[in-house]
Parts: structure tokens; C-alpha cells; sequence
């Protein structure tokens, strides 16, 4: 056994004596600024010196393990990968007094919001207790919000099992059914892992009976605290005797399969693969079997957590990264099969991301940075290809894109990485569903903006006959409590209850908590939806939907005019029961931002023809009669009249033009009153 192995042994027995040093560590500032840096993995260059200190030649498949770790979001996915980086002596163990903590949420938008939304890959060595030989070990951490899924489902294509992680303080949640589902569809194995068993109302059995109904006969499952390290051990000895090695392709022609990719400023697109067949190393010439481009490999490496560059090859079963001069971000395909130039292989997967559903316009603050802007789009829907692009242009916006999402989270960290990582100062207009047309013919039209939807005498002259909505199969789990006010909030939604039942009725140890199955419009819960269910239900509820096809509705567009002038950048459609409260809460938020005018500014919300709202914006009076000391009154009057003559020529000609401070604040789902910048 090597020196290394053995300071490795000696140091998990001494954790095992002393639970305290298991622990996770607090480091001192300077330590913490450090570590973070290190580990923004998708930004950072491999240095050349910054090697892996094990031979990859050493580890065949038999001795590899990669898998993936799902659950509900908040459930601890990101503390009990920081946990087993600890164990494993992939990152050192913190000092005493603090731990390491959410090491592959490396984006600043993740540790902000204590979300995952980026699935993360790393390597670990391990040894098991009773052997000599050390096990690779290929960790893929994935996101827990239903609007990451696609995340989750590219993530699922290198892996041969996960650990099921689910908080024994809230049991069983609706996407964790979701995830599980999609896992067991790839035939995984699946090692459930019950979390937070130190917390005090933690309900260990009632989770335990939940987990188990879920899981087959031979699935382990096993009690830990990812805050403490408690049973994290005992995950990876499951990891290595229950999570089958990957499976050899019989063949030694090369098949790597490409899951992932970010582009790097230095190198180019760097693809993170898994090497199904054969060998790859630097130098070596490769095909894509998606673009049939040639490339030659210029690097080759793993995450340990951070790049190591390696002088050997990446060889069967094993998880790592490649650069290969590819440099439009475009040509950079998941799912895509690179193979040995000259010696073809079939594609290894088809993996097609999610349709999007949520669409919304994207345009630059200031008009002259779209260049700056369209590079940051290219470069970010690379390590996010579930975003759709597309450009469009706005009478009041300038030149920008029309993007879509799988929800409004998804929106919204979208935009939050734009100003993150790129600098990008962007405007992001009311997020919108698609929809369908149909005409009399039985023809179907998609509509994407709501430009593009017809006004109601312009839907009567194409002879359409029906309008079309997409429809969800929403999932709802919480406390028994909490179902009055539940089925309130999705009745208000236009909301279609399909089943209710009792998901713990037989464990007489923990409240009962309901599932709830409703068909809701995804219109409908696009918005304040998911804050009013966490608001009512204390934050105990869980939601996780599903497509359900389409079903017709009555949407009516909405255009917002200012002294008659249609604001295109403003327009949506919406049902004809929310028009006219939609209609007064954006006119109440427009009179808040348009400037004052020397002349009045009417604002209106309408469709077609017919008027839902106005407001008024009073006009600033300029006082023409301040100077007058005396005389007879037929002055001021002159004045006044003058003053009256020329308020209607200005009102006339005179054009309000809304700043981007404007767009910004009324675009925004919060109050207009609120800073621009906060």
C-alpha cells in the first residue's frame, strides 16, 4: 500500500474514534476566498503543473463507480457532496470550528439563493474498509427545482445509479417522485439516503416507511447527517458494493459520450465526457458525430475538484473533460458521440432537452452593448441548452432575443447569471406561454409573443375556432392542514382537482400529509403561484408538475397604449376572467414610472377596442403668471390661454418615451416604487 493510502486509512480511523474531526470545518477568510476561487470549475484554466496524483491506467471499470446524487430541492444535496469530498480527501478537511460548505454550487447565483442550478461533476478516490485497492469514484451533483430538470435528465446518461437523498424533517416531496421516476426509467441502481437525522423533528421512521415503499427489496437505505458527516461513510460502501461498475462496450474503438460543456476563455469549449469505449489522450485526432468535424485533442483531464490536466489517456467507464480547438459554442452538442477520426462508431445516446414553455424578450439596457450581449447569450446557453433562442426586435427595445425557459425561476436565474458572469445589464419582459391557434381548416398556428396573437375582430376575420393552452399535471404534498387553503389558492388558478389522497395515513408517528393532483393551466402558475402556496402552507408544501397536453381557453391580448400609442414591449395575453385586474395593476404601475410631461399622459389598457383601465398622469404647470405684480385681469388671462394653446399642439405631437429605468421597474414582478438597482 502506498505511503498516501495509508496517511488515508489512518486518518478515517482516527475519524471514526473521534466524530468531532468527521466534521465539517469553518476556514478563516482569506482560506474561504481562496477555496471558493478554486472551485468555479467552469471558469478556471488547468494549469499544467496542477496535476492528478493517481495513475488513471490504475483504475479499470471494475474499480469505478458513477453516480448521481437526487432529491427534492433543499433536501441537502449540496452539504452531502461537500461531506464526501471531505471523507474521500478530495478537498481537506476544514479547521475546527467551521466546515466546508457548498464547494460545487461554484455560481454566484447558487450560493445566493441556496439553490442548485447547475448539475456538477467531480472525482474522488476511495478506498473500502477491508481492501487495498482505491475506487474512482465520479459524483454528478444535480439540481432539486422542477425548473432545472433537464439538468437532472442529461445529468442521468453517465451515470449506473444515485443516491436517493431524501429530509427526514419533511419526508417524501413531489419532485422527488419525479426524479426517482426518471431514474428508474434509465434502469439505475438506487442507494436511499434518509438526511438530517440529527435535527430534533426529524421523523426517521415515518421516512423510513415512505422511502421504503418506493424503493426495491435490494436498494439500501441508510440514516445520515450531511451537516455532521454522520453516516456519510457508510454511503460510500454502498456506493462501491451496490452501484454496478460501468458496463464495457465490448469493442476498443473509441466512444466517448458528451454530457456537458462550458466554454472557457483560454481553451476554447471544454466537453465533459464519458469514455464508453476505447482511449482517448492529448494529440489524438477525433470526429463529432453530430457536426462530422474533425478536431485534435489539446487536453485531457479530470475534476479533482478543480481541472487536472493528464499526460495519460481517459480510458473505459471513466468520467473527465477534453479540449479540442472547437470554438463555436454552437458546435458543442449534448449527447453528442465523439469516435477516433477514420473509425465511425453508432451514436451512444439521443438526448433531446426539454421543450420550452415559459417565453420571454431579452434586450440589452442600453441599446449599443447588443453585441456584448448576443456573445454572453451564446456563451451561457452553452452550459444551458434547455434555453431556446431566438432574435426579435421592439419598436421600444431595440434589437434583442426572444428566449424560452422551462418556468419563471428558470427566467430568472437566466437573466442572474447574464449580470453575474458576463456583466450584462438586461431588460426581461413579461414572461408568456406558448399557445396555440386553430382555424377553421384544422390548421394550428404556435404562437410565441404576444405580438403575434391576434386582436379579437382580427380572430374573427382568419375564422379561428378555438384557442389553445398548454396544461400541467401539477403534484402537491403537504401537511393535512394546509388542504383547505391549498384547493382555494388552485381553484383561483382555474384549477381541475383529478385526486386527493392521504400519502402517510398509516403511520400513526407523523401528521398526516395529503397529495393532491390537480390539472392546472401553466399560465396560471407562471408568476406569484409558487410564493402564495410557500406563504400559505408555512413553506411545507412541495410542487412538481408535468406536461398535460392542451386544452382550449379563452385568451384575449392586452395592449398597453400611452396618449393612444401601443407600447409593444408591454403587450401579454391573458384570460378574459383576469383581464380587467390585469388591466389596473399595469396601468397603476405605469402612472408610477412614466416621467410628467408638460402635458397630460393618459394611460390605458385595452383589448381590441374596448377600454379595461386608465389612469392619468396630471401634467407639470409651468406658473406663466408667477411675474405678473398688477394690472388689469385680460393679462393673466392672455397668458393663461396662451399657456392652454400650446399644452394641446405639444400634447399633439409630443411623444413619451419611457426610459429603460421605466421598462425596468415596471417589468419587474415587485412594486414600481422599489429602486431599479436594488
Amino acid at each position: 500500500m502506498s505511503a498516501s493510502l495509508v496517511r488515508r486509512s489512518a486518518t478515517r480511523a482516527c475519524s471514526r474514534s473521534s466524530p468531532s474531526l468527521a466534521a465539517g470545518i469553518r476556514v478563516d477568510g482569506s482560506r474561504r476566498r481562496s477555496l471558493a476561487s478554486s472551485c468555479k470549475l467552469r471558469s478556471q484554466h488547468a494549469s499544467s503543473a496542477d496535476k492528478f496524483p493517481y495513475k488513471l491506467a490504475d483504475f479499470p471499470p471494475e474499480r469505478i463507480r458513477n453516480f448521481a446524487i437526487i432529491a427534492h430541492v433543499d433536501h441537502g444535496k449540496s452539504t452531502l457532496a461537500d461531506r464526501l469530498l471531505e471523507v474521500t480527501n478530495t478537498v481537506p478537511k476544514a479547521k475546527k470550528g467551521g466546515k466546508n460548505q457548498q464547494l460545487l454550487d461554484t455560481l454566484k447565483v447558487e450560493r445566493e439563493r441556496g439553490i442548485t442550478v447547475r448539475a456538477m461533476s467531480v472525482s474522488m478516490i476511495y478506498t473500502p474498509i477491508g481492501r487495498r485497492e482505491p475506487f474512482l469514484l465520479n459524483l454528478i451533483d444535480t439540481p432539486g427545482h422542477v425548473d432545472f430538470s433537464s439538468e437532472v435528465l442529461r445529468s442521468l446518461l453517465a451515470v449506473q445509479g444515485a443516491l436517493l437523498l431524501v429530509d427526514c424533517t419533511q419526508g417524501i416531496q413531489a419532485q422527488t417522485l419525479s426524479v426517482l421516476d426518471a431514474a428508474h426509467k434509465r434502469n439505475l441502481s438506487i442507494v436511499g439516503v434518509l438526511n438530517k437525522i440529527d435535527l430534533p423533528n426529524s421523523d426517521i421512521p415515518g421516512t423510513t416507511g415512505e422511502v421504503t415503499a418506493l424503493l426495491e427489496p435490494q436498494d439500501p437505505l441508510l440514516p445520515v447527517s450531511a451537516k455532521t458527516g454522520e453516516g456519510v461513510e457508510d454511503v460510500l460502501e454502498a456506493i462501491v458494493q451496490h452501484i454496478p461498475a460501468p458496463a464495457p462496450k465490448g469493442s476498443d474503438a473509441l466512444a466517448a459520450l458528451a454530457f456537458d460543456s462550458w466554454y472557457d476563455e483560454f481553451k476554447g469549449v471544454v466537453s465533459l465526457i464519458a469514455v464508453k469505449s476505447g482511449y482517448i489522450k492529448k494529440g489524438d485526432k477525433i470526429t463529432s458525430a453530430f457536426n462530422d468535424k474533425n478536431y485534435e485533442v489539446s487536453d485531457v483531464g479530470i475534476l479533482h475538484p478543480t481541472p487536472k490536466s493528464l499526460d495519460e489517456a481517459l480510458g473505459p467507464g471513466q468520467v473527465g473533460y477534453i479540449t479540442c480547438g472547437m470554438k463555436d459554442p454552437r458546435d458543442a452538442y449534448l449527447g453528442d458521440t465523439f469516435y477516433r477520426t477514420g473509425v465511425p462508431v453508432p451514436p451512444l445516446e439521443s438526448f433531446k432537452p426539454q421543450k420550452a414553455m415559459v417565453y420571454a424578450g431579452l434586450f440589452p439596457y442600453d441599446s449599443t452593448q447588443f453585441p456584448k450581449l448576443d456573445e454572453a447569450v451564446r456563451k451561457l446557453t452553452l452550459t444551458d441548452r434547455s434555453v431556446s433562442v431566438q432574435k426579435e426586435s421592439s419598436a421600444a427595445l431595440g434589437v434583442g432575443f426572444r428566449l424560452g425557459f422551462l418556468g419563471s425561476l428558470h427566467a430568472e436565474v437566466f437573466r442572474q447569471r447574464l449580470e453575474d458572469e458576463y456583466g450584462s445589464e438586461v431588460l426581461v419582459t413579461k414572461s408568456f406561454v406558448t399557445l396555440k391557434l386553430v382555424e377553421k381548416d384544422g390548421s394550428e398556428t404556435t404562437i410565441n409573443t404576444p405580438a403575434d396573437f391576434p386582436n379579437p375582430s382580427e380572430l374573427m376575420n382568419r375564422r379561428i375556432t378555438a384557442v389553445l393552452e398548454p396544461m400541467i399535471r401539477a403534484t402537491i404534498i403537504a401537511p393535512d392542514e394546509y388542504t383547505g387553503p391549498i384547493m382555494e389558492l388552485c381553484a383561483e388558478h382555474r384549477g381541475e382537482q383529478i385526486s386527493f389522497s392521504y400519502l402517510d395515513s398509516a403511520n400513526n408517528s407523523a401528521k398526516p400529509r395529503v397529495s393532491l393532483i390537480y390539472h392546472l393551466p401553466l399560465a396560471s402558475i407562471i408568476g406569484s403561484f409558487h410564493s402564495k402556496m410557500k406563504s400559505i402552507t408555512s413553506g411545507f408544501a412541495s410542487f412538481d408538475y408535468e406536461e398535460a397536453g392542451w386544452a382550449p381557453s379563452k385568451m384575449v391580448r392586452m395592449d398597453i397604449l400611452i396618449n393612444g400609442k401601443s407600447v409593444d414591449a408591454l403587450s401579454s395575453v391573458v384570460h378574459r376572467s383576469e383581464l380587467e385586474r390585469e388591466g389596473k395593476l399595469w396601468t397603476a404601475r405605469l402612472k408610477e414610472v412614466v416621467p410628467r410631461q408638460q402635458y397630460e399622459v393618459i394611460i390605458q389598457a385595452a383589448a381590441g377596442s374596448k377600454i379595461v383601465s386608465r389612469d392619468r398622469l396630471a401634467p407639470m404647470r409651468k406658473d406663466v403668471t408667477g411675474y405678473l405684480y398688477g394690472g388689469d385681469w385680460t393679462r393673466k388671462e392672455k397668458l393663461l390661454k396662451k399657456q392652454r394653446t400650446g399644452l394641446k399642439k405639444l400634447k399633439r405631437i409630443g411623444n413619451v418615451d419611457l426610459p429603460p429605468e421605466a421598462f425596468y421597474q415596471v417589468l419587474r414582478t415587485g412594486s414600481p416604487k422599489s429602486s431599479a438597482k436594488d
